[in-house]
């Protein structure tokens, strides 16, 4: 018995049935915990279907200034340092500890979207921020309202806007909306209150 035991073939580790799924488990797990890492936790929507995007930012300048210039922005819509030139909306901090998370309401006090942010510091002293934004309500169609409520919080005065703080140069390296809504750069410098929300 001991004899016939011993030469029983044994399959090598290499092609052993379960290690290549843990395997493909495995490299699975580290290649949705890069892409995780690499975009913006998105804030959420209460409508199942709605509009978004995403978008992926190249800064010149640390993470500290470009968090300080957006809190700066939204601080100075009460001071009068600031406003949103996309339709005169009104911003708020909900959270401030870690990534940030805003709130914008339309200049006609319609709809409300919540953007998210997060920073990430290189090694040349430049950041790199991902941003997704949110209706929410029911919506397909945004005219670039996501796209700009992102946009207004980090463009600086080559896109023709008017930094506060900090100004400096970025480079929109990826830019994601959501099936039917938009990302037109000059849509966000104009005072028009178009949205639609059915279609």
């Amino acid at each position: 018995r001991q004899a016939a035991s011993k030469l029983q073939p044994r399959l090598p580790s290499a092609l052993c049935p379960q290690r290549p799924r843990k395997a493909m488990k495995t490299a699975a797990a580290v290649v949705l915990a890069s892409l995780a890492g690499a975009a913006a936790k998105c804030p959420g929507s209460a409508s199942f279907v709605h509009a978004s995007c995403q978008v992926e930012v190249d800064v010149q300048a640390s993470c500290d200034h470009v968090r300080a210039e957006m809190l700066a922005r939204v601080g100075g819509q009460s001071t009068g340092k600031w406003y949103d030139p996309h339709n005169k909306g009104t911003y708020s901090v909900l959270e401030s500890a870690g990534s940030l998370t805003l709130q914008r309401v339309t200049g006609d006090k319609k709809y409300t979207d919540k953007i998210g942010f997060d920073f990430k510091a290189t090694a040349a002293s430049t950041c790199v921020v991902s941003g997704c934004s949110e209706s929410q309500v029911f919506s397909v169609a945004d005219f670039s309202t996501n796209y700009c409520n992102m946009r207004m919080m980090y463009c600086g005065s080559a896109e023709g806007c008017k930094p506060v703080l900090h100004d400096f140069g970025v480079t929109e390296s990826s830019v994601s909306p959501s099936f039917g809504a938009s990302h037109d750069p000059s849509a966000c410098l104009k005072v028009v209150a178009r949205r639609l929300e059915f279609l």
